[in-house]
């Protein structure tokens, strides 16, 4: 039981990833490099990074999540993993993107974390 919430925890940071690989993605670029460039000039194809991330973090999470909800039932895994998605997600955008956090949002992120661990520890 113990290995599911791990998965479900590297579900949840694979999703967080996810949503910054979408964040990422220009399609614009990749339709302007076009597979012409993607050949000539190796670093054009520093562009497609994003897609690779979006494909492969995708992949992961549903994975890992389908992994952790066989033991795990359906709404527990979904709440937690969502909640350790948000929580990641905030902490990357404050700390690396220095976005601001102020003390309500951090309130009810507490919330958030107190659900989460209420949910684990009640199934």
């Amino acid at each position: 039981m113990a290995i599911s919430w791990i998965y479900l925890l590297i579900a949840s940071l694979s999703e967080s990833v996810w949503l910054y690989a979408v964040k990422a993605m220009d399609v614009k670029a990749v339709k302007e490099m076009g597979w012409a460039g993607l050949f000539s000039d190796p670093l054009h194809a520093k562009s497609l990074l994003p897609f690779l991330g979006y494909a492969v973090f995708g992949a992961g999470n549903v994975i890992f999540l389908s992994m952790s909800m066989r033991t795990i039932p359906a709404s527990t895994a979904f709440a937690v993993w969502m909640a350790v998605a948000l929580i990641s997600s905030k902490m990357i955008d404050t700390l690396w993107f220095k976005q601001p956090a102020n003390g309500i949002q951090l309130l009810w992120f507490a919330f958030i974390i107190i659900g989460a661990i209420g949910l684990k520890r009640g199934s």
